[in-house]
């Protein structure tokens, strides 16, 4: 059994369950799917951009964007389409990042590393005299 929350979209109480929204505006983002699908399916409209899409269909360009990123439309069909990077906002057609964004957090991994090795060699060198110790014992030269 789901649990009692409010729509994020509509702030109406539901159950949860599956879908993180009511079931009204599931039904209402299903009818925007099938309408910006609709009009997708003409060949002559394959290759509108997203702005063209909202203005012609009515369905706002948030939602458009998040059918293309839950992959419900393709990018490889209709080219125009995309989504931005979770990091920088650019537009992508795959992915959650874009290429630089990938490229920056492997130099970013690339330098962590090299930081790592560094402090492991001067951890290693420090390590023969962190071994010298004085014993109360030997102290005394009576």
């Amino acid at each position: 059994m789901g649990e009692l929350a409010n729509c994020p979209r509509c702030h109406a109480v539901f159950m949860k369950g599956t879908a993180a929204i009511c079931q009204t505006c599931v039904k209402k983002e299903e009818q925007d799917f099938q309408t910006v699908y609709g009009f997708l399916r003409k060949k002559s409209n394959r290759t509108a951009s997203v702005n063209e899409m909202e203005a012609k269909t009515g369905v706002p360009e948030k939602q458009i964007r998040a059918f293309v990123k839950q992959k419900r439309l393709h990018p490889s069909q209709f080219p125009s389409l995309d989504y931005g990077c979770e990091k920088c906002g650019a537009p992508i057609q795959e992915g959650r990042i874009c290429g630089a964004c990938t490229e920056e957090f492997g130099q970013n991994l690339k330098q962590l590393e090299r930081n790592q090795q560094f402090a492991d060699r001067i951890k290693e060198q420090e390590k023969p005299k962190a071994k010298t110790y004085y014993s109360s014992e030997y102290d005394s030269f009576e």
